[in-house]
């Protein structure tokens, strides 16, 4: 495997694990796909250290079971937001 490669896996699994954060945000972090980040953290990390990867993979499984949590409370927020628009008030960022 490329040595850039095996970098970035491995400094993406590091950023998951310690962070707990998702895919996407990890991506976005390091200016990168979340298909590669999932490929990388998924696929070629437990060649590259099967530790960090149980590790990751333990977050990732958190991640996936909170995952309708998190989408339910971003569409709660978007009517709640709506809502005060309609009522005058004014928009929030």
């Amino acid at each position: 495997m490329w040595k850039d490669i095996e970098e970035r896996t491995r400094r993406s699994g590091e950023y998951i694990a310690k962070t707990g954060c998702t895919v996407r945000a990890c991506a976005s972090r390091f200016g990168i796909s979340k298909s590669t980040v999932h490929k990388d953290v998924t696929e070629r990390l437990g060649n590259i250290d099967p530790s960090l990867f149980e590790k990751v993979q333990k977050v990732l499984d958190k991640n996936l079971s909170e995952r309708h949590l998190r989408g339910g409370n971003a569409t709660k927020k978007m009517y709640e937001l709506r809502r005060k628009r309609e009522q005058g008030f004014p928009r929030e960022k």
